[in-house]
């Protein structure tokens, strides 16, 4: 089965201020039918590269049998991990990257590459705000996530 998953992030005050994440998946069964689904969620003292991790993290991590997966993001940094193969080279050098400078988010990135795991994901960046109906159904699910009084501690910041 293919699906497609679109994500976005959001974080008010890096890194400090509430966060969220949105997500909505879309796939067509074997009758064909179509179907979505969306999930979000909001963070207290996080960040936007955090909430992007957790928007695929959330779309991956939802899924329940293996999948071919393309997964959207506005995110570059998210997509050029892979499409780049930047996350190679931290994990080669120990999780470091340019002069020795550690990799933030580990936790988010070693979450997401289990995520992956099972699927054939296809990391696929979108212009951020560029009237897709989905990315923008994203982005108003994780601004909603950010500004609800529905929040968690986000555990991998201060």
């Amino acid at each position: 089965m293919h699906v497609e998953i679109y994500t976005d992030g959001a974080a008010r005050g890096n890194p400090d201020g509430p966060g969220g994440y949105g997500c909505v998946l879309q796939y067509v069964d074997s009758q064909g039918q179509l179907h979505e689904r969306e999930l979000s969620r909001g963070y207290r003292k996080t960040t936007n590269n955090r909430m992007e991790l957790m928007a695929a993290i959330a779309g991956l991590e939802a899924l329940t049998r293996p999948c071919d997966v393309t997964l959207h993001s506005d995110s570059q940094y998210l997509v050029n991990a892979f499409n780049q193969h930047w996350i190679d080279s931290w994990i080669r050098k120990g999780w470091k990257r340019g002069k020795n400078e550690p990799v933030k988010n580990i936790d988010l990135w070693k979450r997401l590459l289990e995520a992956k795991k099972p699927h054939n994901v296809t990391f696929v960046w979108v212009r951020g705000h560029d009237g897709n109906e989905l990315n923008e159904r994203c982005d108003r699910l994780a601004t909603g996530a950010a500004d609800s009084d529905d929040l968690s501690v986000d555990p991998g910041t201060r």
